[in-house]
C-alpha cells in the first residue's frame, strides 16, 4: 500500500503540477471553466478540487498546491475503515431500518411472514423498511446508499450482516445489471388516448388531480394496483385478490381472468377506489400499456376520469409512479406472493408511504400536501 500519490499519476487524478497551475490561475482570478479548458479537464473536476482541497485553517479558504496534494494523499490511503464499523450507533440504526417490520397506524406489526434468506440470489424475502434520516442535528448520523451497498456486497468490509442483502429492494445477492424486458403495445391504445393528448396542466404538476397508475406483479400472477397523484405524490394501493376458482397453472387457458387483475375486475376495483376522491382530484389517469386497463372506455363512462397511455418503452413519462413502485418493492419484494397481503395491510403500507417526508415537497409528507390542497378548495 502506497500512502502517497506520485508527482505523475494516471489521467484519472490531478497531478501535483496541475494543482500548482490551478493555484496560480485561481489566485489570478481566472474562472473555473477557463482553468478546465487550459488543463483539458472537466469544469466539475476543477470546481470540486477548489472546494474540497482548499486550506481550512484560513478564512476565507485559500487554495494551495501543497495543501491540496496533502488532502489528496490522505484520501488516497487504502484500505479505509468503513464508517459503519467506527460508528456503532449508525450501524445499529441501519440494520434496524433494513430489517424492520411494517406497522399499522396503531403500531401493530402487519403483513405476512417471509421465508429465511439462504444466501442465494433473489430470495423470497421478508418485509422491509426504508431508510430515513431521524437525526437532523447529528452530523455523524449520515450515510450514503453506496456505503451501505459496499458494507453488504464487499467481503471484508465487516460492517453489516450478509443476510441483510435480502432487505434491499431488489434483493440481489450480486451487483449485476439486469436487462429490461420489452413490452408489446396493445390494440386498446388508440391515438386519442396517447399521453400526447393529456392536458398540458398535468405536465407542470401545478394542478392536483392528475394520477399515474400501474401494477406491481408478484409470484403466481398476484398483483397490487398502485395510484400516485403527480402534484402531492399521494399514494393509493388497490387490493386485487384472486377470484374464486383460480389455480396456478391449472386455470383454463381461454377461461375467465381469475388472477385478480383481469380487464373487468381491474376496471371495477379502480373505479371503486377513485370514486372516493373529491371531484377536483379526479382530472386524469395515466397508465402504462398493460392490457389490464383495456376497459378504459367503460372506466371513463363510470367515473368521468379520462385515461391516457404512455408511449412504448418510455417509463420516464410516468416517472412518479415508477419511483413509487420502487419504494413499494421494499414492502412487496419481487419473487413473493402478493396475495398474502389483505386490504387492511395494504392500506397500512400506503399510510406509511404517505407519512414519509419528501424533499420535492419541501420535506412535507404526501398526506400533508394532499390535505393542504384539499382544504384550500373548500
Amino acid at each position: 500500500m502506497n500512502p502517497c500519490l506520485p508527482p505523475t499519476v494516471s489521467g484519472r487524478y490531478l497531478s501535483f503540477s496541475e494543482r500548482e497551475d490551478i493555484a496560480i490561475w485561481n489566485a489570478q482570478k481566472i474562472g473555473v471553466r477557463e482553468i478546465a479548458r487550459r488543463l483539458k479537464r472537466s469544469p466539475s473536476t476543477i470546481s470540486r478540487e477548489l472546494f474540497r482541497n482548499a486550506s481550512t485553517r484560513e478564512y476565507p479558504p485559500v487554495y494551495k498546491a501543497s495543501t491540496a496534494q496533502w488532502h489528496a494523499e490522505r484520501r488516497a490511503r487504502r484500505p479505509k475503515v468503513a464508517k459503519l464499523v467506527t460508528n456503532p450507533e449508525l450501524r445499529r440504526y441501519v440494520q434496524e431500518r433494513l430489517s424492520g417490520q411494517v406497522k399499522s397506524p396503531k403500531g401493530r406489526a402487519v403483513g405476512p411472514r417471509g421465508s429465511e434468506w439462504k444466501g442465494r440470489n433473489k430470495p423470497h424475502r421478508a418485509d422491509r423498511r426504508w431508510l430515513v434520516v431521524d437525526f437532523p442535528d447529528d452530523e455523524s448520523m449520515r450515510i450514503s446508499h453506496e456505503t451501505i451497498y459496499q458494507a453488504l456486497y464487499i467481503q471484508g468490509r465487516g460492517a453489516l450482516k450478509r443476510e441483510l442483502v435480502a432487505c434491499l429492494r431488489t434483493g440481489r445477492a450480486l451487483r449485476v445489471p439486469k436487462a429490461r424486458s420489452r413490452q408489446t403495445a396493445w390494440g386498446h391504445v388508440t391515438p386519442e388516448v396517447l399521453i400526447s393528448e393529456r392536458p398540458a396542466e398535468a405536465d407542470d404538476r401545478a394542478v392536483p388531480g392528475h394520477w399515474e397508475g400501474d401494477l406491481i406483479i408478484g409470484l403466481e400472477r398476484s398483483a397490487i394496483g398502485t395510484l400516485v397523484e403527480r402534484t402531492t405524490r399521494f399514494t393509493m394501493l388497490i387490493h386485487l385478490p384472486r377470484e374464486e376458482g383460480y389455480h396456478h397453472k391449472h386455470t383454463p387457458k381461454h377461461g375467465p381472468a381469475l388472477a385478480g387483475y383481469g380487464a373487468v375486475t381491474m376496471k371495477e376495483a379502480l373505479a371503486a377506489q377513485m370514486s372516493t376522491l373529491p371531484e377536483q382530484f379526479r382530472r386524469s389517469l395515466t397508465w402504462d400499456r398493460g392490457k389490464e386497463l383495456s376497459q378504459h372506455a367503460a372506466f371513463k363512462v363510470e367515473t368521468g376520469i379520462p385515461v391516457y397511455f404512455a408511449d412504448p418503452h418510455s417509463p420516464w413519462q410516468r416517472g412518479t409512479n415508477e419511483n413509487t413502485n420502487g419504494l413499494l418493492r421494499q414492502y412487496f419484494p419481487k419473487g413473493t406472493d402478493l396475495s398474502r397481503w389483505n386490504a387492511e395491510e395494504i392500506s397500512a403500507v400506503a399510510t406509511m408511504l404517505n407519512s414519509r417526508p419528501r424533499k420535492t415537497l419541501g420535506w412535507k409528507t404526501p398526506a400533508e400536501a394532499f390535505n393542504e390542497h384539499l382544504m384550500s378548495r373548500r
